[in-house]
């Protein structure tokens, strides 16, 4: 008689490239010793139910215990005439039909079902009709990342009725799951006392993919971006007037001689800034502070606007220093506001500073982020309840942050110990102002804060947490359901 294979399915309403903590899930129940199983080098198979898009970590994809099933985006068009609040119903209830076909007859029956929650609408109905399909032999945990009816509110406002019945629809299944998992103390306490559902805290950790980038490894990044970065499409700035130097192996950071890589003096400062380009980060203060700061260091440095900027340019790319150091901000990420703010981006006229938007594979952003100088966090909660998986990425990258300032940020973000806070662009201004002065040899405030971001990235690992609070908490879903 063959052993039974323990499985969980994952699901996720939306791209599994872009749900870390989804994988990261996967990644570890796969890899994770069955205690169900007699054989103790079985690991529970993983499947995946989730829409396409990004492309998943290679680990994902190459774990022979991780099976990826990919639904078709629900994409409605034509729709002018109908209200969009009919719409939103058409199109939730296509996404119902799908994914309880997908969780009923598509995938093998799973011992549990971990879910994503949000989007809650319709998933988490689905969910629990699914398992009441397998005669309930399923049992159901939802993974607690935002409150889907506060993210609703952001582009309909709370008291809409949409959001009024959202909110009864997600506390409603949300009580029906066999238990939760969170993302923060704040989360745990307000779904305890607001709805009645009691979750266990799981903090995002880095996984071993976010380290500290070493110097060969950040000069063939640095190889990698350089054209994007000095010959971008439709922008003219301070690092598009082109490389003086036709050697493919000199960039703007870094240089190489034979076997021998080094990080130029007069290297601009890196900033990286993660994003959805959604409507829970107001990218304005990113740009008003860089137009801020622009301005500070021109008279900080007495310089008048009948400055030759082409000839300051021109200097910059020769290696000319000065006692406050250009900004690279790089932009990456997918979202509806992209384009608008690359507009705004085109118009800004500044003489330090400039933005470049891309969208890296996977394997090359925890390199940009272990060789960036700084990161800069806009997430604004809209529940207040949540923390920002990127800043988690950043700590593990040995990157410090600066991070908008709200409710539970405090969780994760330690003022002046592993990044800084602000509420306005001015403020964020003033930090940029204080951390580089002096960039790169003579900034001490800066490295204390990449040495304390790096001691929180290493003070606990994902496997470690999830060890100790998720397992155990599927184990005991898993266990009553046999």
């Amino acid at each position: 008689m063959m052993e039974k294979r323990y499985r969980v399915a994952i699901v996720v309403l939306g791209d599994i490239g872009r749900s870390p903590r989804m994988q990261y899930h996967a990644l570890s129940l796969a890899t994770h010793v069955n205690v169900f199983s007699i054989n103790s080098f079985a690991h529970f198979e993983v499947d995946i139910v989730a829409n396409g898009g990004s492309q998943p970590y290679v680990d994902v994809i190459e774990n022979k215990n991780i099976h990826i099933h990919e639904m078709a985006s629900v994409r409605l068009q034509g729709l002018s005439k109908i209200s969009r609040a009919l719409a939103l119903l058409i199109k939730a209830v296509i996404q119902f039909f799908i994914l309880v076909w997908f969780l009923r007859f598509k995938i093998p029956r799973p011992d549990a079902f971990l879910v994503q929650n949000p989007p809650s609408v319709p998933t988490l109905a689905a969910v629990k009709l699914s398992s009441w399909l397998w005669l309930g032999r399923c049992g159901f945990v939802i993974d607690w990342h935002n409150t889907g009816y506060t993210l609703l509110g952001m582009s309909h406002g709370s008291s809409h009725i949409i959001v009024k019945l959202y909110k009864w629809f997600e506390k409603y299944f949300g009580r029906t799951a066999n238990s939760s998992l969170c993302v923060t103390e704040s989360m745990q306490q307000w779904l305890a006392q607001n709805w009645g559902v009691k979750a266990s805290v799981l903090y995002d950790k880095p996984t071993q993919f976010f380290h500290p980038a070493a110097l060969k490894e950040s000069h063939k990044l640095f190889c990698s971006l350089d054209k994007r970065i000095c010959d971008p499409d439709n922008f003219h700035d301070c690092f598009s007037t082109g490389k003086k130097s036709n050697d493919p192996s000199d960039t703007l950071f870094s240089t190489q001689y034979g076997d021998n890589v080094s990080l130029k003096s007069s290297r601009p400062a890196l900033i990286v800034s993660s994003t959805s380009w959604t409507s829970d980060e107001d990218f304005n203060v990113l740009l008003e502070a860089a137009v801020m700061y622009d301005r500070r260091v021109a008279a900080a440095l007495n310089e008048d606007d009948s400055i030759d900027e082409e000839k300051l340019w021109t200097d910059l790319s020769k290696g000319k220093k000065y006692f406050y150091p250009r900004l690279l901000l790089i932009i990456t990420g997918k979202g509806p506001d992209k384009k608008k703010y690359e507009e705004k981006m085109k118009k800004l006229k500044l003489r330090r500073v400039a933005f470049r938007t891309m969208w890296l594979p996977a394997e090359e952003y925890p390199l940009l982020l272990g060789s960036a100088d700084l990161g800069v966090s806009l997430h604004k909660s809209s529940s207040g309840l949540d923390l920002p998986m990127k800043i988690v990425d950043m700590f593990g990258s040995g990157l410090p942050v600066c991070a908008v300032s709200y409710s539970c940020i405090k969780e994760l973000v330690k003022d002046g110990e592993n990044g800084l806070l602000f509420s306005s662009s001015s403020e964020l201004a003033n930090q940029l102002m204080m951390l580089f002065e002096g960039f790169p040899d003579k900034c001490d405030a800066l490295k204390a804060l990449q040495d304390g971001a790096l001691a929180t990235g290493s003070s606990s690992s994902w496997s470690t947490e999830w060890e100790t609070y998720a397992f155990p908490v599927i184990h005991e879903v898993i266990s009553k359901e046999r």
